[in-house]
């Protein structure tokens, strides 16, 4: 009876069965007239939200602002969320089988190397076609 002290409205239960997991998830909620059906949606909705926020705060590392001014604040999270759709239409658009994380890392390793990046999205492990009819010679410095 605690939690009716602390909310006293009347709350429903929508049980949604999730495919993916092959669980139900119990959502409570204090709207009345949507469907379940609805709900459960706006529910999934909302976790797609969540995931992607998550998934900037990791990969991206974004701890704290730089910046205390509103404007500063507003530029990091802009360039976060154009960071992020960035990599993920890169991931989408390769043809290996990419995880988000692995694909920031290699990014990260190699961001300063000159490589057609199509190739290299697709397959990453393989030596680029401009060196393979290419002999490399090392000069020598001295």
């Amino acid at each position: 009876m605690a939690s009716k002290k602390n909310y006293p409205k009347r709350l429903r239960r929508v049980a949604v069965w999730d495919d993916k997991n092959e669980q139900t998830i119990e959502i409570i909620t204090n709207q009345m007239s949507w469907t379940a059906n609805t709900i459960s949606e706006l529910y999934k909705s909302r976790w797609q939200i969540e995931i992607f926020f998550r998934e900037i705060k990791q990969n991206l590392h974004i701890k704290s602002f730089i910046g205390t001014t509103e404007n500063a604040v507003m530029i990091q999270i802009w360039t976060a969320l154009i960071t992020i759709l960035i990599l993920k239409a890169l991931k989408a658009m390769a043809k290996y089988g990419w995880q988000l994380s692995n694909l920031i890392a290699f990014i990260r390793l190699n961001i300063f190397v000159k490589i057609n990046l199509q190739n290299w999205l697709d397959r990453p492990f393989e030596e680029p076609d401009e060196l393979k009819d290419k002999q490399v010679v090392q000069g020598v410095l001295f």
